[in-house]
């Protein structure tokens, strides 16, 4: 996980998850309409996934 893709997760969460699939996106996106915080949580789950 790269210092410019955690920024981006901070900054704007479903452009940070854009290529780990429709699903990621739309969760992040989803979460990221309920709060800030959540979809921030969300994509650093995400992106510190080692399995994808």
């Amino acid at each position: 996980m790269s210092f410019w893709r955690v920024l981006l997760s901070i900054i704007c969460p479903p452009l940070a998850v854009i290529d780990k699939g429709c699903g990621s996106i739309f969760i992040v996106f989803l979460l990221w309409l309920c709060g800030w915080v959540p979809g921030v949580i969300a994509a650093l789950v995400i992106l510190n996934n080692p399995n994808r």
